[in-house]
């Protein structure tokens, strides 16, 4: 019975309730569009917005960060050029002093053979006159006791060269 009741109601319809519902509803939705809904939908325009300039910040903050590692490669790679070009002037100026060295060693060498020689030169002049002093004294010691007379100064110096002449044939011929 109860069951039927009911059933029975909601066949009917009560206009007045359906029109007090109706106003009801439209009061609401206006109240809510005023208090909830403007505010939501600017809430929510506001954080697309921030969201679209947090990713136009992003892009950007990429977009410098592109150019900031280009940056860093060209200047990584112009250290690598100017330390390669340090590295040849350093081998450059290295091979410049090897052979300036080596030149100044064979000049030295040069020199001290060429004064070598000219102080062998000078000392084989030197021994060649202390022994022409020796032999002339030898020989006009030998001489005068085999004339055993005393000679004269240009006697003496006439027999030296004599001597030292026939020595320097034997030098020549040697």
């Amino acid at each position: 019975m109860n069951s039927t009741f009911l059933l029975g109601a909601a066949q009917q319809i009560a206009w007045g309730d359906f029109l007090f519902y109706l106003i009801l509803f439209a009061i609401l939705m206006a109240l809510v569009g005023h208090f909830a809904w403007n505010p939501i939908q600017n809430m929510l325009q506001k954080r697309a917005d921030k969201i679209s300039n947090d990713l136009d910040s992003a892009e950007g903050a990429r977009l410098k960060a592109e150019k900031l590692a280009k940056q860093r490669e060209d200047a990584l790679s112009e250290s690598h050029n100017e330390a390669n070009q340090i590295v040849t002037r350093a081998k450059d100026n290295a091979e410049q002093q090897r052979s300036a060295i080596v030149q100044k060693a064979n000049d030295d060498v040069t020199t001290l053979k060429s004064h070598a020689q000219e102080d062998i030169s000078r000392q084989k002049q030197e021994a060649l006159d202390g022994v022409r002093n020796d032999v002339a004294e030898l020989s006009i010691e030998i001489a005068s006791k085999v004339i055993e007379k005393e000679l004269t100064v240009d006697d003496q110096k006439e027999l030296i060269d004599k001597y030292i002449e026939g020595l320097g044939k034997q030098n020549g011929a040697q």
